[in-house]
């Protein structure tokens, strides 16, 4: 199965619209606008709230949390590094393997590919598109994916 993650060019706040593979809308992404660090809330399109993610603020290098019903399930902390940033991602004991800032990675539970994450070229605003080869495996892999993003954005405004 497929998701695609669009940001919304003109917004106030990283906003993301999630579509499925045939372009109809299954979540949207809102980050609270006043707050200290991100704050993502993750919506179905029946506007019921499926995750959280949200950065940790008393730390030297970002931390973000991910939760999903109240419970925590994964954390993303950058290491300290001197020319390539680096994560330590402990997540439903997942793996991930490729280019976080190219857009280009897989996930994998073991030997097994969990998802395939990649970037669009030639669209307006960014477009990410997330194969995922197990159905239940959607809300986690999504929620890990947004992570890394907010990750990046992070590093990106250090």
């Amino acid at each position: 199965m497929r998701l695609m993650i669009k940001q919304r060019v003109f917004a106030w706040t990283d906003t993301y619209d999630i579509y499925d593979e045939y372009g109809n809308p299954k979540y949207f992404v809102k980050t609270e606008f006043f707050n200290i660090g991100h704050h993502m809330h993750i919506y179905d399109m029946y506007d019921q709230e499926v995750g959280v993610i949200h950065q940790e603020i008393f730390h030297l290098l970002p931390v973000f949390e991910v939760e999903i019903g109240g419970r925590t399930i994964g954390r993303i902390q950058r290491r300290f590094s001197l020319f390539t940033p680096r994560y330590d991602i402990e997540y439903h004991g997942w793996q991930v393997q490729g280019d976080l800032f190219g857009w280009d990675y897989d996930v994998y539970d073991g030997s097994y590919c969990i998802a395939h994450i990649g970037k669009e070229l030639f669209r307006w605003g960014d477009t990410y598109v997330i194969d995922i080869a197990n159905p239940e495996d959607e809300i986690l892999g999504l929620m890990l994916v947004l992570a890394i993003d907010a990750a990046n954005c992070s590093n990106n405004n250090d």
